[in-house]
């Protein structure tokens, strides 16, 4: 004597009547292919009744994770990564003293202006 389980051995739990075909399993599709730089292939499948322009041009390569392009010969380029900035290469790039100095007072000529006209108000 089984007890509490109504499914019969063998079957799968919450198998109806319904097939795949009424679950939408085959259903039309169109497939789409993208390339990456590196040359590789993937394939999206898309319902046959999306319109063109939803369809999007460029995907993230999933084996990859580079953009990937529906132009097989033209495929979106690599991003270009920025290499690590030392605290001596920020320091190179800094303004010279007199810049700053410029800099500065333009602010605080800024917030004077500022302040002097809540004060009017």
């Amino acid at each position: 004597m089984v007890s509490g389980n109504s499914a019969i051995r063998g079957s799968r739990v919450g198998s109806g009547p319904m097939g795949e075909q009424d679950r939408g399993f085959h259903a039309e599709r169109v497939a789409v292919s993208y390339w990456d730089a590196q040359g590789n292939e993937t394939v999206r499948h898309f319902a046959a009744n999306v319109p063109e322009e939803e369809i999007p041009d460029v995907i993230d390569s999933p084996s990859t994770g580079l953009p990937a392009g529906r132009d097989k010969d033209n495929p979106p380029a690599v991003a270009k990564l920025e290499p690590y900035k030392t605290h001596l290469a920020y320091v190179k790039e800094r303004r010279s003293e007199e810049e700053a100095a410029a800099l500065l007072e333009e602010a605080l000529q800024q917030l004077r202006a500022r302040r002097g006209s809540a004060s009017n108000d």
